[in-house]
């Protein structure tokens, strides 16, 4: 993945209702939803959803596909395994003892300190 493809991607997700949309589809895999069913579970207008589908659209995070009179929207799980893989590239390259560090996206990242 080339360094503009990440950004845009990453700046698409950079937005509260994106980010839920784009989570919806992972998780509901490559079924996919309706506009309909996406209203239905994240309480967002039919513009706004318009909008928001569009722009991750455009940074080929979802695809859509038609199914007789139907329009189905799924997310594009090689974009998104591109941006983890992009994001953890060369990890741990510089010389550094990662014996305890992990590069794997599956890994659950370490509790953030509170701030005092």
């Amino acid at each position: 993945m080339k360094s503009n493809d990440a950004v845009a991607a990453l700046a698409a997700l950079a937005q509260e209702s994106r980010l839920a949309l784009f989570r919806l589809l992972v998780k509901r895999g490559p079924e996919g939803y309706t506009p309909g069913e996406i209203m239905g579970r994240l309480d967002i207008p039919a513009p706004t959803l318009s909008f928001h589908l569009k722009t991750l659209s455009t940074a080929g995070l979802i695809d859509s596909r038609r199914e007789g009179r139907h329009l189905f929207y799924s997310a594009n799980f090689d974009t998104m395994n591109g941006i983890l893989g992009f994001l953890t590239d060369h990890c741990c390259t510089l010389g550094t003892d990662c014996s305890t560090a992990s590069c794997t996206p599956n890994a659950k990242p370490a509790p953030r300190k509170k701030s005092a």
